[in-house]
């Protein structure tokens, strides 16, 4: 049976192929276009759909997908293998909905960390009873490098690289340090604390920026650029039932 999970971030509208447990690829997505949404369903030809938003979509595309699958959009109101201890769940992010999912599906009674590495990063933190407790929420690296060059008069729009100095010697290196390398010291820190206060401890890191820090840290983590999607793939199989 086949699956198409469509995640619509503020950067990329993604759309992952599952053939039943199996993850089979990922699509990028032009737009959101109903002729877009049109070809996708026409090639794939999905037994079952779900869709996680964090933008505003076109609201066509829900109809559409319910008209062609079995369909379910993420929202507080989806029906989810863990418990949202926080004030307001209906403002969780749907992408946090999902990461949330997935760990609570593949590491069941732990404490786990889900670090999602998009627009965003968010540090999504769900006990070992399937408890989302909340967690933090920080500019991601291109917001980081954009945010330098909007809000100074000579800084310039610097872009990731693989390799660079921890001591930049230069304008372009001593951004890329301060970005890249200060989240990877960010994202240690908050292991380190978590790790105080909780043992069967977990950590997951995620996202479209992953590769640029799974190396970088001193923690032990499992990097797992499909998580999400993995998630919203368990939540279609119990909306969808």
């Amino acid at each position: 049976m086949k699956t198409l999970c469509l995640d619509f971030g503020n950067t990329r509208l993604k759309v992952a192929v599952f053939n039943d447990d199996n993850f089979v690829e990922e699509i990028t997505l032009p737009n959101d276009e109903m002729f877009t949404i049109d070809r996708l369903i026409s090639i794939h030809q999905p037994q079952k759909t779900i869709l996680a938003s964090v933008i505003n979509h076109n609201p066509a595309i829900e109809t559409f997908l319910a008209s062609k699958s079995k369909f379910h959009k993420l929202s507080h109101l989806t029906r989810a293998n863990f418990t949202a201890a926080v004030g307001k769940p209906e403002t969780i992010g749907a992408d946090r909905l999902a990461l949330c999912a997935a760990a609570a599906h593949f590491y069941p009674g732990k404490n786990n960390l889900v670090i999602g590495m998009g627009t965003c990063i968010t540090y999504n933190f769900i006990n070992q009873y399937h408890q989302f407790l909340g967690g933090s929420i920080s500019p991601g690296m291109e917001m980081r490098f954009k945010a330098m060059q909007v809000f100074t008069a000579k800084l310039p729009l610097v872009q990731a690289e693989w390799n660079f100095p921890v001591i930049g010697y230069d304008t372009k290196t001593n951004m890329q340090s301060g970005v890249i390398a200060g989240i990877a010291y960010e994202m240690d820190g908050f292991i380190d604390e978590y790790a105080k206060k909780y043992d069967n401890f977990n950590v997951v890191l995620t996202g479209g920026d992953t590769a640029y820090f799974a190396g970088r840290l001193k923690n032990k983590i499992f990097a797992d650029s499909n998580f999400l999607f993995k998630g919203l793939y368990a939540l279609s199989e119990t909306n969808n039932d």
